[in-house]
């Protein structure tokens, strides 16, 4: 009984962050739930990271919009997300976790943000989309799916990225919303920050089942519809084999180019050098 405290006591503070976020979104979820509509409502304008607050200098949003989730039932949500991060905890560590979540949150926003302003200016876009809700924790989920690259064993580490990159080509093209595409720079945040960290995480079945059913949850979220999962998960899977063989003929090519060299050396000292040949005396 002893171990088996302990051993849970260990599993909680390495998942510090991740159950703390959990209960931070779940309480505010369900103050939400207690909300009448305009109050409701309200909340979510406030806590906008959308054109509207930010030029106003509302730079808090850009925190307190992690906190407000505006997706529906949470129990539809929250199991995915606490795979998603405890995964991520597991592998590569809370603190980097938390970077990336934050990272993710706050990079894909502005950079989102710096993009709808040239669309308005140049009348791509309407100026009411200074106005639209952008709240929730999907910024920072797709970054650390990006950062999960660098905890994934190397031989599967091209499929990940073939996958990932080839649906957010599919959701990009497919005419998606700015969220679509906050979360596509999300991922590729993600994903640069990734070649930083050296992960030599130690894989087991509950930390792999835990990647599946977070990996799975992202990419519902990705893909945003019945037609983008079908889209998405063509495409991605069609990505995934090809980075996968392309890994596989590059490593090939090494492997062989290596065992060139060594047959070559070998024939060259069975050969011998000029100078330690032996050679006719002279008296």
């Amino acid at each position: 009984m002893d171990e088996v405290q302990s051993g849970l006591l260990v599993g909680l503070r390495r998942a510090r962050f991740t159950l703390s976020y959990a209960v931070l979104v779940s309480a505010v979820t369900a103050a939400m739930l207690r909300m009448d509509p305009a109050m409701h409502d309200a909340l979510i304008r406030h806590a906008s990271t959308n054109l509207h607050n930010l030029s106003r200098g509302r730079f808090g949003t850009l925190i307190s919009s992690a906190f407000v989730v505006d997706a529906g039932p949470i129990y539809l949500w929250l199991p995915g997300l606490v795979c998603l991060l405890l995964v991520a905890e597991l592998t590569l560590g809370g603190s980097r976790t938390a970077l990336m979540f934050a990272t993710g949150h706050v990079g894909a926003t502005l950079l989102v943000a710096v993009g709808l302003v040239a669309a308005v200016k140049l009348e791509w876009l309407s100026a009411s989309i200074a106005r639209a809700s952008d709240v929730g924790m999907s910024y920072g989920a797709m970054a650390v799916v990006g950062v999960l690259t660098a905890a994934l064993p190397a031989r599967w580490r091209a499929a990940w990225i073939g996958f990932w990159s080839a649906a957010a080509v599919v959701v990009v093209t497919g005419g998606g919303g700015f969220t679509d595409v906050g979360h596509v720079v999300a991922l590729g945040l993600g994903m640069v920050v990734s070649t930083r960290f050296r992960a030599p995480a130690r894989w087991t079945a509950p930390t792999a089942a835990l990647l599946c059913v977070g990996s799975a949850f992202a990419f519902l979220m990705l893909a945003d519809g019945l037609v983008g999962v079908i889209e998405g998960g063509a495409w991605g899977t069609a990505g995934a084999l090809a980075a996968a063989g392309i890994e596989r003929l590059r490593h090939g090519s090494h492997t062989n180019s290596s065992a060139d060299e060594v047959i070559q050396s070998e024939r060259q000292d069975c050969g011998g050098s000029p100078s330690s040949s032996p050679g006719a005396s002279h008296s």
